[in-house]
């Protein structure tokens, strides 16, 4: 619980009763490796604090060689199918624990009843989901403005963990190039 406290407190000042009606719905979760905790067209019904771990966020193909991964989650960042959770309508992609992931979770209508029920729910509603905003942003900014070498180059700069935890050919899908493209890159580097 320290964890997202930390994370929280950055953004805000929580009161001890908001934080004991905050923390009361949330439930730990532990996610295997490799396992896809939201499938493709289930509604997602959790936002989560990932306490440990890398999840990724990909749309499944026939071919797994064709999966195409858009996004990487990690410790102290939330991870949601955000529009399916929003809208409450199913998921167009699907989320992958790719190391043991440990979660504070918090479902849809449990986080309502913090909105309603706590002076301090919306406003770090509204600024986790404009965090969630900007990360999204700057991720299409890059795809439209950087070469696939620098994507690659920039991936590593702000999450050097990533060559540790997360497979090449999920790697190259998130840059958009193929698993030999990005070989040639690396040699290159």
């Amino acid at each position: 619980m320290q964890q997202i406290k930390a994370y929280l407190d950055q953004i805000a000042v929580i009161s001890s009763a908001d934080w004991e009606f905050f923390t009361s719905k949330l439930q730990r979760r532990i996610i295997k490796k490799k396992a896809v905790f939201l499938k493709l067209n289930a509604v997602e019904d959790h936002i989560s604090f990932i306490e440990s771990g890398v999840v990724r966020i990909f749309i499944p193909k026939d071919d797994p060689d064709k999966e195409i991964t858009f996004g990487f989650s990690f410790e102290d960042h939330f991870i949601s199918a955000y529009d399916s959770f929003l809208t409450q309508k199913p998921s167009a992609y699907q989320l992958q624990a790719l190391t043991e992931t440990h979660l504070l979770s918090i479902t849809y209508a449990d986080l309502q009843a913090v909105y309603k029920n706590t002076q301090i729910g919306n406003l770090i509603g509204r600024l986790t989901a404009e965090r969630l905003f900007l990360s999204k942003s700057k991720r299409e900014q890059d795809l439209l403005n950087l070469t696939a070498e620098e994507r690659y180059k920039s991936l590593f700069k702000e999450r050097p963990e990533l060559i540790k935890e997360i497979p090449l050919k999920y790697i190259s899908s998130y840059i958009g190039v193929t698993a030999q493209a990005l070989s040639r890159i690396r040699k290159r580097l």
